[in-house]
């Protein structure tokens, strides 16, 4: 017969195992694969080891932590780090050097990398630490206590620091919780149960009868905690499942990694004309690898408010969808595999060129563990962002999967994919016209698609609108996009023309997105360096078809295909000279008559106030001497005073608000704000907040284009608000610089060479 102390012994042991194995499987989300079980399993059978083996012994506190110090260095190489560990299991000097560091670093590391995690890069070390040393607590307190409960304390710290270093998304949470729950109450009551000296009266049985009855009594017992833990349980569970909202899970590694908020940043589609403008020539980038036809993608973009395409805002799946790197994204792609290096030099911003459908990326250099923890990749799109900046310096490593683009053959008899876009709001009035009349009589996807694509490239100029080009806006909001198809001939680039196919694919229910990025001419090398610029920077569409996935569309037409000059700004048209006979002879002017000679009268007059000449003579002088050196003054005023009213004062609403801005802009330039030429609101604000310290004129600008190119005209009540805002803020700036500075201000001629430069550039 088993004696009480063997029965409490397994009993202790089976359920401190049992309660330790929960907390294990909550590591599943994870880790990759099944690795973690085993360094996890393993630290349990080694920490209830030591604890019995210490508890049998009568061994104190040094020799037990002794104890787990040296399986910790001896079994860390089998469980935790094999691929170091000679012939998988015999520890080595890197074995031991790593578990050393590991028990430092591992948990930052954990932390910082992108689950579920690669078991074999030193991330088991935390599983296999944490739980040798909770078993060891745990079944130590359990052996050496009278009072079992003390052990649950070390049991759910592990179960809790389990969850806080896990996900968000629990393993099996119902379950998890269910055993735990139900072990620790059956484990708990079979230890009263079975410990004669918690009974609150002592039956000392005295004979056969007495013997059973005290059996049926503890039998009865335990099966009533059972019934009373069963009800409980289920109880609980049905109220968690069908009463209960779902709540949020908070884990350390939301604090460690903060979410990615890609709203927080501009669409990188605004900053596409200042690229080509100012970074013409400027090497951005270059690309190692990229195969024929292969295309860089900067960011992917989805969603138009009337002002600018940009990231939607639709949870999970969109294109604002994204999460920190790992090293398992995109398991489904299909295509062909490839490997690029990718080297940054003048690029800058949060947007991460990649290409392809994206497996891994590794970074290199001395940011390489910032850049890692900070990246972020949405798999539904192929865009990569990374918050710590992207810098000069900075080169990574690409595993992709580049997909193959089908022909137009393999899409005769493919369908749309029936992916959910998001609204797309202040679109122009009249452009689903306009792609009726484009798509004509295709029937099929494809040739509609094609056919959209063929207007614009065809019928359409193109013109990035710089100083030699004709008239071309920069900018795609639904002003721009208007005049875009409402002018005598469609001119723009790359920016407007992929907006535009966008646009008019969205009107027949075609699901498309715009992709800003890059691609090498078709005569390009195959693997050779790809070498990125402001001058080669591109934006195409993208279609959605069943089966295929996202294919590409080029709407922009060649860029050798300009509009005559002619077409774009009108010229004068002289007649031809013809020789014109010799004027006649004129006649000698008739002279008026002669003076007469009235020296008598002039002598006989009396002595006037000569004397007040001599005395005004002098003040006229001064009086001349300050208006000369205050006449730049008076008219430098007077001109920007004209000018201000003018803007004030124009036909159109919105052409108040635009020349508001334009005043503000021009008041910062001529107090040396460093102000390009034909640059952006966004741009120009973001350069005034820094330099004048005006943090205000970001929203003003965000205000400006939303009363601008957004549907319908501001009211007079938004112009006056607008100009009280753009007083506000240049009181703010002259107040900030000295009254010399102001001065010279008075009399800078920066903003009307400035604006002289703008009417020219847009006239030629």
């Amino acid at each position: 017969m088993i004696s009480t102390a063997v029965r409490r012994l397994v009993l202790d042991l089976a359920a401190v195992v049992l309660l330790l194995a929960v907390a294990v499987v909550g590591f599943g989300p994870t880790f990759e694969g099944g690795a973690y079980l085993v360094a996890g399993f393993g630290a349990i059978v080694l920490g209830v080891g030591i604890a019995w083996l210490c508890a049998r012994r009568r061994w104190g506190v040094l020799p037990t932590a002794g104890l787990t110090v040296a399986a910790y260095f001896v079994f860390g190489g089998v469980l935790a780090l094999p691929q170091t560990a000679l012939f998988g299991f015999v520890p080595t000097l890197d074995t031991w050097t790593k578990l050393a560091l590991g028990s430092v670093q591992s948990w930052k590391r954990l932390l910082t990398t992108v689950a579920p995690v690669a078991p074999y890069d030193g991330h088991l070390i935390v599983p296999f630490l944490l739980t040798l040393v909770a078993a060891v607590l745990t079944a130590s307190l359990a052996l050496r206590l009278r009072q079992a409960a003390w052990a649950l304390i070390p049991v759910t710290a592990f179960l809790v620091a389990q969850i806080l270093l896990g996900m968000t998304e629990p393993a099996v949470p119902i379950v998890q919780g269910v055993v735990f729950a139900v072990v620790a109450s059956v484990w708990l009551a079979l230890r009263q149960a079975w410990d004669p000296n918690n009974a609150a009266v002592r039956i000392e049985p005295t004979g056969a009868a007495d013997a059973d009855a005290l059996k049926h009594t503890r039998l009865r017992r335990l099966v009533s905690g059972a019934a009373v833990v069963a009800v409980a349980v289920g109880v609980g569970v049905t109220t968690a499942a069908v009463a209960s909202p779902p709540s949020t899970r908070y884990v350390l590694r939301d604090v460690v990694i903060p979410p990615f908020d890609v709203k927080q940043y501009p669409s990188p589609l605004q900053s596409f004309r200042g690229l080509v403008r100012d970074e013409a020539d400027a090497t951005l980038f270059t690309v190692q690898g990229l195969p024929e036809d292969g295309r860089i993608r900067l960011a992917t973009m989805d969603a138009y408010n009337g002002i600018v395409f940009n990231v939607s805002d639709e949870g999970a799946g969109s294109s604002s969808s994204f999460t920190p790197l790992r090293s398992n994204m995109s398991p489904d792609a299909e295509g062909v595999p490839g490997r690029l290096r990718i080297d940054i030099d003048e690029l800058r911003g949060v947007w991460l060129p990649d290409a392809g459908a994206v497996r891994s990326i590794e970074f290199e250099g001395d940011r390489a563990e910032e850049l890692r923890r900070t990246a972020h990749y949405n798999d539904a799109t192929g865009t990569a962002a990374v918050t710590a900046g992207v810098a000069s310096g900075m080169s990574y490593t690409v595993d992709t999967v580049f997909p193959v683009v089908p022909t137009d053959d393999a899409l005769a008899d493919a369908t749309f994919a029936p992916v959910k876009m998001p609204k797309q709001e202040g679109v122009p009035e009249g452009l689903s016209q306009v792609a009726t009349e484009a798509v004509g009589d295709a029937e099929t996807p494809i040739e509609q698609a094609r056919a959209l694509q063929t207007y614009l490239s065809t019928d359409g100029y193109f013109s990035h609108g710089l100083e030699d080009d004709p008239y071309s806006p920069s900018g795609h909001g639904a002003a721009r996009i208007t005049s875009f198809f409402g002018g005598d001939e469609i001119i723009g680039d790359d920016e407007q023309y992929a907006v535009a196919m966008a646009l008019l694919s969205a009107q027949l229910g075609i699901p498309a997105r715009v992709v800003m990025g890059w691609h090498p001419e078709k005569d390009a090398e195959a693997g050779g360096e790809f070498t990125a610029t402001g001058d080669n920077v591109h934006a195409w569409v993208e279609i959605a078809f069943d089966g295929f996935g996202w294919v590409p569309f080029d709407p922009t037409p060649d860029e050798d295909n300009e509009p005559n000059e002619q077409t774009t700004t009108p010229r004068a048209n002289p007649k031809p000279q013809v020789l014109q006979p010799p004027p006649p002879a004129q006649e000698p002017a008739e002279l008026p008559p002669a003076i007469a000679n009235d020296r008598d009268q002039e002598e006989e007059e009396e002595p006037g106030f000569d004397w007040i000449g001599a005395i005004l003579a002098p003040i006229g002088i001064g009086v001349g001497v300050l208006a000369v050196l205050f006449a730049p003054f008076v008219i430098m005023g007077a001109v920007k005073t004209a000018r201000r009213a003018k803007r004030r004062n124009a036909d159109r609403t919105a052409d108040r608000i635009s020349g508001g801005w334009d005043e503000l802009i021009d008041r910062a330039v001529d107090l040396n704000a460093p102000v390009a030429a034909g640059a952006t609101r966004t741009e120009s604000a973001q350069i005034v907040a820094s330099t004048m310290e005006q943090p205000d004129v970001t929203s003003l600008a965000t205000s400006a284009d939303a009363r601008v190119f957004g549907p319908g005209e501001p009211s007079a009540e938004d112009v006056d608000a607008f100009w009280r805002e753009v007083d506000a803020i240049v009181v703010g700036m002259s107040g900030r610089v000295s009254v010399w500075r102001r001065l010279r201000a008075r009399l800078s001629l920066r903003s009307l060479l400035r604006g002289r430069r703008r009417r020219t550039r847009g006239g030629s």
